[in-house]
């Protein structure tokens, strides 16, 4: 009888040790789909604002887009979409400050919103709103610090 009982011990051990590793297993499986749905969410987030930018540019007038200078009809007329894509720059920067954009995306939109500024017609309109206009924070503090700081790192 005795010897029955330590096959049924040991048969229960295994069974027990085989339960914690299928359980473990389970767990790791959990834990990386929750990570991967994570990540598909943030390239989500950011593809919806890469998509929000190219609408944008869709709209933004070409001359202003190849650094042409606007005539002064043609700057009025392009102003409200000139300053749509401020706006739309300062957001990104704050949710870049707020860990809402990975550093790889950041590092484009960041190279692209600095060649866009140096664009004659961006650069007047940028102007024009830094003047009348007390807002826009984060994009007069990444103008400040030249483009060179992380707004990751301001907080």
């Amino acid at each position: 009888m005795s010897e029955n009982t330590d096959i049924v011990s040991a048969v229960s051990s295994v069974i027990s040790a085989l339960a914690a590793c299928v359980a473990a297993a389970g767990v790791w499986y959990a834990r990386h789909q929750l990570k991967t749905s994570r990540e598909i969410a943030q390239l989500q987030f950011e593809d919806a604002l890469g998509k929000e930018y190219r609408e944008l540019a869709g709209e933004l007038s070409k001359k202003a887009l190849m650094g042409e200078f606007l005539n002064d009809a043609e700057y009025v007329e392009a102003f409200d979409e000139l300053y749509r894509y401020v706006d739309l720059t300062n957001e990104q920067i704050s949710l870049r400050a707020r860990g809402r954009i990975t550093s790889d995306v950041w590092q484009s939109w960041l190279e692209g919103i600095e060649a866009n500024l140096k664009l004659p017609a961006f650069a007047r309109a940028w102007a024009e709103i830094k003047t009348r206009s007390s807002g826009f924070e984060e994009l007069r503090r990444l103008e400040r610090e030249i483009f060179r700081t992380d707004p990751k790192d301001w907080r």
